[in-house]
C-alpha cells in the first residue's frame, strides 16, 4: 500500500486557510471554472508556476469547433468517435461538441485575439478532422493568447484569490470525502478547507524521457488523486504527439499538426513521403497512426529520426502562419521553408486519469475534476487533435458550475480535527534524486513509450517498484521530492494498465498483441487504490 500523505502535519501546529472553493491548477480548466464561481463564493486558486507556465499555455494548435455553414456537429462529433474508438462516450462527446461554438465565442468577446481572414475567422484543418474547423491564434500560439485573454478576465473577480508558486502536496480527505488540501505557499505548509475542491492539475509528460510538456508537468493531480483513494481509468492510454523537433541539446519543441494540416509532408532523409505506406489518408491520420508509423520508419531507416518538409509549399505563407515554428528552427540555424526538419514523437496528453461523470464530479465526494488530469470519456483511446483545450473550456464551466451549487448549499461551518500524518523515520541515507528521476524517464520511454512489450513493461515494473519501496516513505521538505514520488507513483500506474491490457487500441500499441480485440477487451481499465478491475463497456 502507498503512503496516504506524503508530509507530516497536524491541525495544532500547521497553519490553515479556508475557502469555498478550493480549485488546484491555473491552467484553462481551473480558471474556467473559478469564473463560474457564484460572486457571493470566496476561490482560492493554487497554482504550481506562474499562470503562463501551465501546459494550456503551451498549446500551439487550436480549439475545434463547428464554426462554418458547410460543417455540423454530427460531423465534429464523428470524427472524434473515429479517433478516440468505441471507449468514447457518445454523450461526453455530442455535450462538449455542441457547446464548442459558445465556448470559443467566449473567448472572442473576452478579447482573445483568433486568427481571421477578410471573411471571418481563419479556419484551418487538423489530423482527424474532416473538415476546416479549427481556431487558432497568432499563427501557432494559440494557448498564450487564450491564457492571456482568460486570466485578465480570471484577475478581475473580486472573489477571486489565486496563489501562484505553490506547490500542492495532497488531498485532503476524511470519512465525509475531500475537504481541501496540504500545500507549500511561500515556504510555509499550510491545510487548506474547502466547501468543494476541483482538481485541475494537468497531464503527466515528464513521466518520460520525450515530452512536449513543460517541467511542471509532473502528474501530481493524478497521484495525489491516487493516493486519496480516488476512481482512476485507462491510465495506459498516453497519447504522443508524431512531431516533436528533434535536435540534440534542444528542448523537445512540438512542431503543432496544423503544419501537416496545411500541406507539410512527412520523409525520410532523403525526401522521400512514407506516409500512404501506413494509412490513406497519410499525413492527416490520427495522432496514433502517425506516430506508430514513424516509431515503425525510424527502425526501418535505423536513423534517430524523420523529417517535416515544407519545401513545396509557399514560404512566404509558411512563416506567416508559423511564426514560432520559423523563430524557433532559426535557433537552430534550420530554415522552416527550406530545410527538412528532424521530428519524431514524443509523450504529449495523458487521456486516462481522474475518472469523472458528466458533471465533472469524481468517485470522492466534494471532488470535482476538468481537464487533462481526467477520463471523462471525451477522448476514448486517442485524442482527436484540438479537442483537448475544448474539454477544459466545456469542463471547466460544468465543474466550476456544480461546485459552485453544492458550495452555496453547505453551512459554513469546518471541522480541522482528525486528519494529520505522523512523522516518520527517513533514516540516514542520502538519495541522489535527479539521478533517479531521469533513470526513470529513460525506462518510461523505453518499456512504456510508442511500442510495448510484455516483457519489457514487466522488467519496468519491477525496477519501479523498488525505487517506490525505498523513496515513497521518505518525507521529503521540498517540491523535488514530491515530484518525484508523483512521478514514481504515475509511472507505477501507467505501467500497471498497460501491462494488463493485452491487446493493442489507440494510442496503446502492444507488439506481442499487436491486434484489437474488442472480444476480451472492449471496455476501461478501472483504479482504485492498489485495486484493478476491467469492466466492459456495456457495463459502464
Amino acid at each position: 500500500m502507498l503512503t496516504r500523505y506524503l508530509v507530516p502535519f497536524h491541525p495544532k501546529t500547521t497553519s490553515h486557510l479556508v475557502t469555498d472553493v478550493l480549485i488546484i491548477g491555473g491552467g484553462l480548466a481551473g480558471l474556467r471554472a473559478a469564473l463560474e464561481i457564484e460572486p457571493a463564493l470566496h476561490v482560492t486558486v493554487l497554482t504550481k508556476g506562474d499562470l503562463v507556465m501551465s501546459n494550456s499555455s503551451y498549446a500551439q494548435g487550436g480549439i475545434a469547433g463547428v464554426l462554418d455553414a458547410e460543417d455540423h456537429f454530427e460531423s465534429h462529433v464523428n470524427d472524434t468517435l473515429i479517433a478516440g474508438g468505441p471507449l468514447c462516450d457518445r454523450r461526453v462527446v455530442q455535450t462538449v461538441v455542441e457547446q464548442a461554438p459558445q465556448r470559443i465565442q467566449e473567448l472572442i468577446s473576452w478579447g482573445t485575439r483568433f486568427d481571421r481572414t477578410d471573411a471571418g475567422l481563419n479556419l484551418g484543418r487538423e489530423g482527424g478532422h474532416s473538415h476546416h474547423r479549427i481556431v487558432h491564434a497568432l499563427g501557432d500560439s494559440t494557448g498564450r493568447e487564450v491564457m492571456r485573454a482568460v486570466i485578465q478576465k480570471a484577475r478581475q473577480r473580486p472573489n477571486t484569490r489565486i496563489i501562484e508558486k505553490s506547490f500542492t502536496i495532497d488531498l485532503l480527505t476524511n470519512e465525509s470525502g475531500c475537504r481541501g488540501a496540504v500545500a507549500r505557499i511561500n515556504g510555509q505548509l499550510y491545510m487548506i478547507w474547502a466547501k468543494e475542491t476541483i482538481l485541475c492539475t494537468g497531464g503527466a509528460g515528464q513521466v518520460f524521457r520525450e515530452t512536449t510538456n513543460p517541467v511542471i508537468a509532473t502528474g501530481d493531480g493524478h497521484a495525489m488523486a491516487w493516493r486519496a483513494g480516488v476512481r482512476m481509468r485507462d491510465m495506459e492510454f498516453m497519447q504522443f504527439h508524431p512531431t516533436v523537433l528533434y535536435i540534440a541539446g534542444g528542448g523537445r519543441c512540438l512542431i503543432t499538426e496544423a503544419v501537416r494540416g496545411e500541406g507539410a509532408h512527412l520523409t525520410d532523409r532523403d525526401g522521400r513521403r512514407f506516409m500512404m505506406e501506413y494509412d490513406e489518408r497519410a499525413e492527416l491520420a490520427p495522432r496514433d497512426i502517425v506516430s506508430k508509423a514513424i516509431e515503425s520508419q525510424i527502425a526501418k531507416s535505423r536513423d534517430t529520426c524523420v523529417y517535416l518538409n515544407l519545401r513545396h509549399l509557399d514560404p512566404t505563407t509558411v512563416r506567416q502562419r508559423f511564426p514560432g515554428m520559423t523563430e524557433l528552427c532559426a535557433q537552430f540555424n534550420m530554415d522552416l521553408t527550406k530545410d527538412l526538419i528532424p521530428v519524431r514523437p514524443g509523450a504529449h496528453y495523458m487521456i486516462g486519469g481522474v475518472e469523472v461523470d458528466t458533471a465533472g464530479q469524481t468517485s470522492l465526494p466534494h471532488l470535482w475534476a476538468a481537464g487533462e488530469v481526467t477520463s471523462s470519456g471525451l477522448h476514448g483511446a486517442n485524442r482527436l487533435a484540438s479537442n483537448s483545450l475544448l474539454e477544459g473550456l466545456v469542463y471547466g464551466v460544468l465543474t466550476g458550475q456544480n461546485a459552485s451549487q453544492a458550495a452555496l448549499a453547505a453551512n459554513d461551518n469546518v471541522e480541522m480535527t482528525g486528519v494529520f500524518n505522523p512523522v516518520m523515520d527517513n533514516g540516514q541515507f542520502q538519495l541522489d534524486l535527479v539521478d533517479i528521476h531521469n533513470s526513470l524517464r529513460s525506462l518510461m520511454w523505453r518499456a512504456a513509450g510508442v511500442r510495448r512489450s510484455g516483457a519489457t513493461l514487466q522488467e519496468a515494473l519491477e525496477q519501479i517498484e523498488r525505487w517506490v519501496h525505498y523513496i515513497d516513505r521518505h518525507q521529503f521538505t521540498e517540491s523535488q521530492g514530491w515530484e518525484l514520488q508523483n512521478l514514481l507513483q504515475v509511472s507505477r500506474t501507467i505501467v500497471q494498465a498497460a501491462l494488463r491490457r493485452a491487446e493493442s487500441r489507440g494510442v496503446h500499441f502492444r507488439s506481442d498483441y499487436p491486434d484489437t480485440n474488442d472480444r476480451d477487451w472492449l471496455g476501461h481499465l478501472y483504479f482504485q487504490s492498489d485495486q484493478f478491475w476491467f469492466q466492459p463497456t456495456n457495463q459502464t
